[in-house]
């Protein structure tokens, strides 16, 4: 990896962040595909690190939760039999929580969509926040308990139940189903009607599909080991933080919440693996 000029690393973190594959980037920058592997994996690891102790002490005061499907290896259905005991393999949901104000995500969790899960994401949402919120999440179950152990009554908190029709045509497999109407069912507090809503979460949903190439859907881009795409979700998030300037803020989330005061560029992510050397 010391081979690789900080020029090259950068484009080829670049090519990553914009939503192309591994294989593509290889081919780009002229690279092996284990050059571009071992360079996201080490990037993305100090990511990771610096989402973790920077993106603290947030003055939210409205925050929006969601869960992104994907997979690893394979879809949990096509899992073989041998391995179905293995954690690592099959259906993997990315767990989110946006600032809906600021547009930072403010914490993220890659596991299984239940209820041990959902503990751990809310916990550390918590954690994270130094005021009283207003939360709002979709209709899962799992979260009721989970939002009160994290934050007991000190919370407005709301859901917001979507309601399902048929898919479009009676098309099932690759049209989701209709969306009929809402339904938002006050949880604890008194969270205003008018903020009681997830459309910030699920549009960074979009984002993260068109950003991240294992996340595009009928592809065979998926990963193939959890690690990695716990890398890359790292590495995807903190560009997102700190890198993407926001159309509605015009400034980058991290620089909307207060956190920096510059914008940062590729660069300064490649940077973050000297730095920890």
């Amino acid at each position: 990896m010391n081979r690789l000029s900080l020029e090259k690393r950068t484009q080829i973190i670049s090519l990553l962040v914009e939503g192309n594959s591994l294989r593509s980037a290889s081919r780009i920058a002229d690279v092996s595909i284990n050059t571009v592997t071992k360079l996201l994996v080490e990037v993305g690891r100090e990511c990771q690190w610096y989402h973790n102790e920077n993106v603290r002490n947030l003055k939210t005061k409205r925050v929006e939760c969601d869960e992104i499907w994907s997979f690893v290896y394979a879809k949990e259905k096509n899992v073989p039999e041998d391995m179905k005991h293995r954690k690592d393999v099959g259906d993997a949901w990315t767990w989110t929580a946006i600032d809906a104000d600021s547009k930072l995500i403010i914490s993220y969790l890659v596991g299984e969509r239940d209820a041990s899960y959902a503990t751990m994401f809310m916990q550390d949402v918590a954690k994270r926040l130094t005021n009283r919120i207003q939360l709002t999440t979709d209709g899962l179950k799992v979260y009721l308990a989970a939002v009160e152990g994290a934050f007991g009554a000190n919370i407005d908190y709301a859901q917001l139940v979507k309601i399902y029709g048929e898919a479009p045509g009676g098309e099932k497999r690759y049209s989701p189903a209709e969306c009929t109407g809402t339904r938002k069912e006050l949880v604890v507090g008194k969270p205003n009607p008018k903020h009681v809503s997830t459309s910030f979460v699920e549009r960074q949903n979009l984002t993260m599909r068109m950003s991240m190439r294992r996340f595009t859907r009928l592809t065979n881009a998926f990963s193939k080991k959890i690690e990695n795409h716990e890398y890359a979700i790292a590495l995807h998030f903190m560009y997102y933080n700190f890198c993407r300037i926001h159309k509605t803020t015009r400034v980058t989330p991290a620089q909307a919440a207060g956190i920096t005061k510059r914008l940062w560029c590729v660069e300064d992510l490649v940077k973050l693996t000297d730095a920890a050397k």
